[in-house]
């Protein structure tokens, strides 16, 4: 299983919005980056994946699974761009903020430090252990 970190912006689409969607779940359409898109593309259903509040709070808030592999995005007649369905399995008990990324023995390399702009992007083992620790969740 390989495991990720979805970014949004929470005055769009945030956790509560996520969760409110319940077992049904959410297209993460609207990703118009190459690489984002082949992060989705790669992705199995039960893959597990961060969510992450960009631009206000810039914190690791919750869980999300892959509930529906990469199809094509529903918000565009573009036949580049996919998305995958996710939807919330847990929310964190304590935030985890993106100071809190840099400042970790750990996470120095994690691609949410490195390429804070990608909004779909990989997370190794390693990292995802520290980050749920840090959180406050069973990984």
């Amino acid at each position: 299983m390989n495991r990720w970190l979805f970014k949004s912006e929470p005055d769009t689409w945030g956790w509560a919005d996520q969760v409110a969607r319940g077992d049904v779940g959410e297209e993460w359409h609207g990703v118009r980056n190459y690489q984002a898109r082949n992060n989705m593309r790669a992705m199995k259903v039960g893959d597990l994946g961060f969510f992450y509040h960009s631009n206000i709070g810039k914190e690791i808030v919750g869980i999300v699974e892959v509930t529906r592999e990469s199809q094509p995005d529903s918000t565009t007649d573009d036949p580049r761009w996919d998305c995958v369905m996710v939807r919330a399995v847990r929310g964190f008990e304590r935030p985890v903020s993106l100071d809190d990324c840099k400042a970790m023995p750990g996470l120095e390399n994690m691609a949410l430090v490195k390429s804070p702009r990608l909004s779909v992007q990989p997370v190794t083992a390693e990292e995802w252990q520290i980050i749920c620790r840090l959180g406050g969740v069973a990984p």
